[in-house]
């Protein structure tokens, strides 16, 4: 029998057992704040704009992997590991 378990739940667990996981975690945090300071700027320089493209393919990537993580670590729990 398998038990499914949500989302929020399995990152909640990876976040209190999973020292890359949240490493991944912090870091895209910071990269939000980042970007939610550009936001609220009235104008962006040059440099500020590459600056907001490059945060935004950061905190893509580090999305995707822990997308991945989670989806391992759910396999895991639903496998019985």
């Amino acid at each position: 029998m398998s038990v499914l378990i949500g989302e929020a739940e399995l990152k909640e667990q990876l976040l209190h057992t999973n020292e890359d996981y949240r490493r991944l975690a912090a870091e895209h945090q910071s990269y939000s704040d980042q970007l939610e300071k550009l936001s609220s700027r009235s104008h962006l320089s040059d440099e500020e704009k590459i600056q907001e493209v490059m945060l935004k393919k950061k905190k893509l990537l580090l999305k995707d992997q822990m997308y991945l993580m989670l989806q391992k670590h759910r396999k895991a729990i639903e496998s019985g590991n």
